[in-house]
């Protein structure tokens, strides 16, 4: 069997690539087009193709407890703001964004201090997200062998922070978006993301200073 030069290889794989997007285009559009002219019942379409995407967004900016809640919540906004879609964007991409805002008002709710046992986090935990902030990746943050602590000092942090800020970091630090991409999810303007994912670093930053001096690690 003969096999493609390399460069058409990759030329006919993107163009694959670009008729599947493009056909998952159209058959979302016609799922709208059918709720929209009358038919309910057909947007389990939406949620059967959109459903795991939706709940991977979920569960990284939300507690355990929260997912199944705010899923729901997310396809109802999305079911009730169906006639302002009108297929002006991917529809995978309406849905992140409506998603994101649901974590975002999801905090907004729930946003408070809670009390977190000093004794259960380690030296090693926060000099490792100390290094996830200073790094601006997250890459250190998927260590397997240091990640327990790394995420319950984050967890600590994270909810000290305003909803705002929170939502920020995890997009823009965590996640590895551009600023751009945050703005467009949150549905703020860039220069707003970009003057608070600096700002909200800062406090990150400061708290696990503040804590550092208070355990006498600084």
């Amino acid at each position: 069997m003969d096999f493609p030069a390399p460069d058409r290889f990759f030329s006919f794989a993107h163009e694959t690539m670009q008729v599947t997007a493009a056909n998952d285009r159209t058959e979302d559009d016609a799922i709208v087009d059918r709720v929209l002219n009358g038919e309910p019942d057909a947007f389990s379409g939406i949620i059967s193709r959109y459903e795991a995407h939706v709940l991977r967004i979920l569960k990284k900016h939300l507690p355990p407890d929260g997912v199944e809640e705010i899923a729901q919540e997310t396809f109802i906004r999305a079911y009730q703001s169906l006639p302002s879609y009108k297929g002006k964007d991917k529809l995978k991409g309406w849905l992140s964004s409506i998603a994101v805002r649901a974590c975002y008002d999801f905090w907004r709710k729930r946003y408070r201090s809670p009390e977190f046992p000093m004794s259960s986090l380690s030296e090693e935990g926060r000099h490792h997200v100390e290094s996830i902030m200073a790094d601006q990746s997250g890459e250190r943050f998927r260590d397997e062998s240091r990640r327990k602590d790394a995420e319950a000092l984050l967890d600590w942090a994270l909810d000290r922070l305003s909803p705002a800020d929170r939502m920020v970091l995890e997009l823009v630090y965590l996640e590895g978006k551009s600023v751009k991409e945050a703005a467009n999810l949150l549905g703020w303007s860039v220069a707003n993301v970009k003057v608070r994912s600096f700002r909200s670093r800062k406090k990150l930053q400061k708290l696990l200073t503040d804590l550092a001096a208070e355990r006498g690690l600084s």
